[in-house]
């Protein structure tokens, strides 16, 4: 039997996401290999995984600090006690006052935020002196990915005006290097040293100026190794605990494993070779250009279009398939398909034996 198998396959509707459980567990104690089991260099990123029992188990591996970046998942952390979480999202608007319902309501959290200008951290710092709070935050460094960030070298003097807020303290730098993909091991090294090289000089003139060491946090999934290396810096790779085909073929230096996929039927056999399943692009990520989804159990076929509720598959023939075959597959970005599913299945020893609520896909829990 193959180790994706699902002996009671038939008790699962499909599509649905399935999770091995026993692969999930292999993945973070990998993770934690990959510190030489120093869990205080991990701070791994939840929007990937989104469930409450999934991140208990990073907990029940020692990990205790995480980062996030809705409110939702803020809560799902603090929901299962975990004591240091980032948001590494600036919150702005109504956000910076969920934040600041979220430390009152739970207070065995220690909750940051990411900030990247004087205005947002002024708004941040009204918010929580009103509720008498204490924020802790993490400059947010542009070090090429320009998404978001501050450039390095005018963190410096956002540092000195922040500083100067009440209800605020910054005690370190954020730094998402998600633009750093190579495959080769070598130039990936090399432009996430050169991207870090700026970091690591900020990060000493203000621990010169300020007389306090800062907390350095970094890297995501393909640059997690590097950073692994340099035992002062928090790392925070998130797919890692259910891995993807993007991330399998792209970082074949990794030595994550499949632990999430989704399960598809034939529903129609068009002609001779086109096929379609009930893998529409509301049950998998479909930001991609085909193929999204690769199958273990068929790899020849070929997913060519797609619509709400179906995927359109050329086969080689397709006599060899029949209505209500199932299909296993792994999709090539695992994070915004977990997102599209209200609940997953477990699976341990080939069998469906649990569900797990996917709990901060929903924008609000309580807060």
């Amino acid at each position: 039997m193959n180790w994706f198998d699902i002996k009671n396959i038939d008790i699962i509707d499909s599509p649905a996401l399935v999770i091995y459980k026993e692969r999930v567990r292999e993945n973070i104690w990998l993770l934690k290999g990959m510190v030489n089991d120093n869990v205080a260099l991990l701070r791994p990123h939840v929007k990937t995984n989104k469930i409450t029992e999934v991140c208990s188990m990073m907990m029940e591996a020692g990990i205790t600090k995480f980062k996030c970046a809705t409110i939702a998942e803020a809560e799902m952390l603090a929901m299962i006690k975990a004591p240091d979480v980032l948001l590494s999202y600036q919150p702005v608007g109504p956000k910076a006052n969920r934040l600041a319902a979220l430390a009152e309501k739970y207070p065995a959290t220690i909750f940051s935020c990411v900030i990247d200008n004087m205005h947002a951290a002024e708004h941040l710092s009204n918010v929580f002196s009103e509720k008498k709070l204490l924020l802790t935050v993490f400059i947010d460094l542009n070090t090429g990915m320009n998404r978001t960030g501050i450039s390095p070298a005018y963190a410096a003097q956002l540092f000195e005006a922040v500083e100067l807020l009440p209800a605020i303290k910054v005690i370190g730098l954020h730094a998402y290097d998600g633009h750093i993909r190579d495959t080769d091991v070598d130039q990936r090294k090399h432009n996430v040293d050169s991207a870090f090289s700026k970091v690591a000089i900020l990060a000493a003139t203000i621990e010169a100026v300020a007389k306090k060491r800062l907390i350095i946090v970094a890297g995501g999934s393909p640059t997690f190794p590097v950073y692994a290396e340099q035992k002062n810096v928090e790392c925070s790779p998130g797919t890692f605990v259910f891995w993807d085909w993007g991330y399998k073929h792209t970082m074949p230096d990794e030595p994550f494993e499949y632990a999430a996929l989704v399960i598809t039927r034939v529903i129609s056999i068009v002609d001779e070779h086109t096929i379609t399943t009930d893998l529409g692009h509301k049950s998998v990520a479909a930001e991609n250009p085909f193929p999204r989804v690769h199958f273990l159990n068929a790899p020849e076929v070929t997913p060519i279009s797609q619509s709400e509720e179906h995927l359109v598959a050329k086969v080689p023939d397709s006599r060899l398939f029949k209505t209500g075959d199932v299909l296993y597959g792994v999709p090539v970005h695992i994070c915004p398909t977990v997102a599209l599913y209200e609940k997953v299945i477990v699976i341990e020893n080939n069998m469906a034996v649990d569900e797990w609520k996917v709990i901060s896909r929903d924008r609000k829990i309580t807060v």
